[in-house]
């Protein structure tokens, strides 16, 4: 894989994949980075940059950083009492990197995406997340409804975002539950339909952000940066 990018190069360089990146090029002032002294690094134009990464947005440098390491969601399920966020086939792949992005912000220990019909971890990806997909482990399951069953079993609670419930629940507002004392997954559906029926029906309560304007609802990246805060905050206060 060749991320590209500033950030995003230089947080493969310091992340899970730092003994894969084998080559790196880089063009005028991106060359200088302080953070690239000692290590081995081609001279490219831009133009020769763009044509190896695909993307005008390579701020001058890439790299090829190899297979990109997903973690296994049985690896997530075993981690004391972690915050999760799982996104039912959300496909664009800038809502994954910004969401990637605000998880490890916040200090969640994982994303959860489905293997099909949803956006992966890419060159885009990368550069979306500012590089902190490089940290934050990823998992690709091949059920997103039989993993949350598996969290259950494994002592978690299954939060669904959805703004109109389900047809046979409706949802509670996004700040009564208390998100403290176990493993936390946070469920977030699809930028045009939302949580599907069954993953929906897997989730232990469905929760809604207010919507007081005109717009019928938030983009799901801004849906789960509001909703991952709200959980961070409540999980602080129940430990001090």
């Amino acid at each position: 894989m060749i991320v590209y990018g500033r950030n995003p190069v230089r947080e493969a360089l310091q992340g899970r994949r730092r003994h894969a990146v084998t080559e790196i090029w880089a063009s005028g002032g991106a060359a200088k980075e302080p953070w690239l002294a000692g290590l081995p690094v081609r001279a490219a134009s831009a133009e020769e940059i763009e044509a190896r990464c695909g993307s005008g947005a390579h701020q001058g440098i890439c790299a090829d950083a190899g297979p990109y390491p997903y973690a296994g969601a049985a690896e997530l399920l075993a981690l004391d009492a972690p915050l999760l966020m799982a996104l039912d086939q959300v496909q664009d792949p800038q809502n994954l990197g910004s969401i990637c992005r605000t998880a490890e912000c916040a200090g969640a220990a994982g994303v959860v995406i489905p293997e099909r019909r949803s956006a992966e971890v890419t060159p885009a990806v990368c550069k979306a997340s500012a590089g902190a997909v490089e940290h934050l482990r990823v998992a690709r399951v091949r059920n997103l409804a039989d993993f949350l069953g598996e969290a259950a079993g494994a002592g978690f609670w299954s939060y669904g975002a959805s703004a109109e419930g389900d047809g046979r629940r409706e949802p509670v507002p996004y700040d009564r539950p208390d998100y403290a004392g176990s493993g936390v997954v946070l469920v977030l559906g699809s930028e045009g339909s939302g949580l599907r029926p069954r993953v929906a029906a897997s989730c232990d309560e469905l929760i809604a952000l207010p919507l007081r304007g005109r717009i019928g609802s938030l983009g799901v990246a801004a849906a789960a940066a509001a909703l991952v805060y709200e959980i961070l905050q409540k999980r602080v206060d129940s430990s001090s």
